[in-house]
């Protein structure tokens, strides 16, 4: 019996929240980088989520909202983050996402500890400084997996059980 799991089931996301991973462990990204499990462990203890910021394609004067969430698991860095809705460039975002025109994340970060690998180094320990919502990542992997329901252009938001459902069943290819 084949299995799919996914958070988007799982999690039923308010007003201008989403998810996604910005990493995943094992993954090889195109600068031959691969990020092993509990790299991010020791930066997320000392920062918590917080502490990390979120960008719009890595540029540090374009902060577009907090990150709720932050954690490892056995996949990679899963994210969830609320996008600010008094900020121009996060209700761009946000629109952007809403139509599928946007929905890369990617890492910003300092490497603290790693060694060569076959292919590129392998990242054992991170310090994690910012997480930005991007175009392009250069780990093809590293997505938003869902969006909040959200007020736009007049439009009502699914009632939340319609929501998840939708997004359960379209992650599972159902």
């Amino acid at each position: 019996m084949a299995r799919k799991n996914t958070h988007a089931g799982l999690t039923a996301l308010g007003p201008d929240q989403f998810e996604g991973y910005a990493s995943l462990f094992g993954v090889a990204d195109g600068g031959g980088d691969t990020v092993a499990p509990g790299a991010f462990a020791a930066s997320l203890r000392r920062r918590g989520a917080g502490e990390v910021r979120m960008l719009y394609q890595h540029f540090s004067h374009a902060p577009i909202g907090v990150w709720e969430l932050i954690r490892e698991d056995g996949r990679g860095l899963y994210v969830r983050g609320r996008l600010a809705r008094d900020v121009e460039q996060a209700r761009d975002v946000a629109a952007l996402l809403a139509e599928g025109a946007l929905n890369g994340l990617s890492i910003g970060f300092r490497t603290q500890r790693a060694r060569r690998g076959a292919t590129g180094r392998i990242l054992e320990q991170v310090e994690l400084w910012e997480i930005s919502v991007v175009t392009f990542p250069l780990l093809e992997g590293s997505r938003v997996t869902a969006i909040g329901a959200r007020r736009a252009s007049g439009q009502e938001p699914e009632p939340g059980l319609a929501r998840i459902i939708r997004q359960a069943t379209g992650a599972m290819g159902a």
